[in-house]
C-alpha cells in the first residue's frame, strides 16, 4: 500500500514539475517574441532614418527659404536615433519626427518642381513603404506584449513568472495624437 501512494504521490510531483517548467518556458518564449519585436521595430525605424537625410537634401534644392522645416527634421532625426532610449520615450520621439516629416512632405504641394522631381518621388514612395513596415512591425510588437501580459496575469502564469525573474511587463509601443494626426500628402 505504501509503494503505491509513493507511487502516485511520485506521479503528482513529475505532473507538478512538467507543469511548472512547460509554464515557464513559455513565459521564456513569449517575452523573447516581445524583445524580437521590439528589434524589429528598431530595423524599420533605422530604414526610416536612413531615407530622411536624402529626403530633406532633395527638398532642400527647391525650397531653400524653408531651412527652419528642414533643420527640424534633422534635429527630430537626431533625438529619434539617440541609444538608450525605452518604449515611451522612442515613440515619443518618432511622433516628433513624423510630425516634422509631414511639414517636409507638405512642402511639395507649395513647390511644384519639388513635386514632379522623380528622385523626390521616389524617396516619399520608400518613406511611404517604411512608414507601412513600422506600422506593422508596431502592431506586431503590441500584439506580442498583449500575449505576454496575459500568460503573466493568469494562471497558471502569475504563480510561476516569479520563480526566475526577469518577467516583468513589457510598455506598449503607442502612437500620440501627432502621430494619428499626422498630414496626408497627396501628389497625384
Amino acid at each position: 500500500m505504501g509503494l503505491v501512494v509513493g507511487g502516485v504521490l511520485a506521479v503528482l510531483v513529475a505532473v507538478l514539475l512538467w507543469w511548472v517548467v512547460r509554464t515557464y518556458n513559455r513565459l521564456i518564449r513569449l517575452r523573447n517574441q516581445t524583445q524580437a519585436s521590439w528589434a524589429q521595430i528598431d530595423v524599420q525605424l533605422k530604414r526610416r532614418h536612413e531615407l530622411i537625410p536624402n529626403l530633406v537634401e532633395g527638398a532642400r534644392g527647391y525650397a531653400a527659404h524653408e531651412r527652419g522645416t528642414l533643420e527640424a527634421v534633422i534635429t527630430a532625426r537626431g533625438a529619434a536615433e539617440e541609444a538608450g532610449l525605452g518604449v515611451t520615450n522612442k515613440a515619443v520621439a518618432e511622433e516628433l519626427l513624423t510630425a516634422a516629416l509631414g511639414k517636409v512632405l507638405a512642402l511639395a504641394e507649395a513647390y511644384p518642381q519639388l513635386k514632379a522631381d522623380q528622385h523626390f518621388l521616389k524617396l516619399q514612395a520608400e518613406l511611404t513603404t517604411a512608414e507601412d513596415k513600422i506600422a506593422y512591425a508596431r502592431q506586431f510588437y503590441n500584439s506580442a506584449v498583449q500575449t505576454y501580459h496575459t500568460a503573466l496575469e493568469s494562471f497558471p502564469g502569475n504563480v510561476v513568472s516569479g520563480f526566475g525573474g526577469g518577467h516583468a511587463r513589457r510598455e506598449y509601443f503607442e502612437a500620440g495624437a501627432t502621430a494619428q494626426d499626422a498630414p496626408r500628402v497627396n501628389l497625384a
